[in-house]
């Protein structure tokens, strides 16, 4: 007889258990710590986090109220309000911010802009959306990985 196998998706990936049996598979769950997942979440989250950090050197300072873009990522890389708005939403924790604590750290950044009407124009395009607060989508999150960071580490 072949093994079973039962993926669990997660806000961080995959857990993947196996067992002989349908029995196997249950006492394996069955046995895990009720806090395992949400231990497991806040390891993997600490890591991306740390890593995402040392990403943004140079062109994001972590402050008390939040991350502000450095005065030379912006004058290197002339950026766009959007681009800026994506910045500071990728280097926020959990990536969601408030429209007005976003523009709070532009300003902090010396970067006015009309925040609302950028992040509503931001989510026709898919990059961002809003439940409570707003959050970047992957593809905002590929957006500032792929095409803004590269275009402020070049200059």
């Amino acid at each position: 007889m072949g093994k079973i196998k039962a993926q669990i998706k997660t806000s961080f990936g995959e857990i993947v258990v196996e067992g002989e049996t349908a029995e196997d598979v249950l006492k394996i769950l069955r046995g895990l710590p009720e806090e395992f997942v949400g231990e497991i979440e806040t390891l993997v989250s600490r890591k991306i986090s740390f890593s995402r950090r040392v990403s943004l050197v140079g062109v994001i300072e972590y402050t008390e109220d939040g991350p502000i873009i450095t005065s030379g990522a912006i004058s290197r890389a002339k950026l766009t309000h959007y681009e800026a708005i994506g910045l500071i939403l990728y280097a926020s924790e959990m990536r969601v911010n408030t429209s007005s604590r976003i523009r709070r750290l532009l300003e902090h950044s010396g970067i006015k802009s009309q925040v609302s009407s950028r992040l509503n124009e931001m989510a026709k395009r898919g990059l961002v959306y809003k439940k409570s607060n707003w959050k970047l989508t992957a593809e905002g999150e590929r957006w500032i990985r792929e095409k803004v960071l590269p275009k402020l580490t070049e200059s």
